[in-house]
């Protein structure tokens, strides 16, 4: 035998007493809907903020006052930081760049094969740079492109698609683009 089982609205719920409950029965439409008022014993236990204790903030590192000042944690004023690139720094890039990589062949044998790495040359002076990099011989041509930025996208150009039986000379022909 299967029981019914429903919610009693007087469980969890006040229900008012003496002449609240007169009125009440008096004015609403259903005298038996829950007053949606939860006892406070029986709801919540342990009702809230009756802990005697008080939450304290853990202590991290950004709690010190010493070791976190506000320039540092100030978002407002996270500007770009400049760079600078020294006349030396400039010169070893383009004697490094100037001449052919050697990249060593992958080998399927080794994969922890090291890389060979070129050796640290000595400070230039930036002129003496320039001119031995010219002497050279032109860096770029039109057969030696200089590098571009990759694009993670193939840019779109449109080639015309398959023709469409209709008037060439409408008012609006359609054309079909790939």
């Amino acid at each position: 035998m299967a029981t019914r089982k429903a919610a009693d609205h007087t469980l969890y719920h006040l229900s008012p007493k003496g002449f609240w409950k007169k009125f009440r029965d008096a004015v609403v439409v259903n005298p038996e809907i829950s007053s949606g008022l939860p006892i406070q014993g029986v709801n919540r236990w342990p009702p809230p903020a009756s802990r005697p204790e008080r939450y304290n903030t853990p202590a991290t590192k950004a709690s010190d006052i010493a070791q976190n000042p506000y320039w540092k944690r100030d978002v407002r004023r996270a500007y770009p930081r400049l760079s600078a690139v020294t006349q030396t720094e400039l010169s070893t890039l383009l004697l490094e760049h100037s001449s052919a990589q050697q990249i060593p062949a992958p080998t399927d044998a080794d994969p922890n094969a090291k890389m060979v790495v070129a050796a640290p040359q000595e400070p230039k002076d930036l002129t003496e740079t320039i001119a031995s990099v010219a002497a050279k011989g032109k860096l770029f041509s039109a057969a030696k492109l200089p590098p571009s930025m990759a694009t993670p996208y193939k840019k779109w150009a449109p080639t015309p698609g398959e023709s469409l039986p209709g008037d060439p000379h409408a008012y609006f022909p359609m054309h079909l683009v790939k």
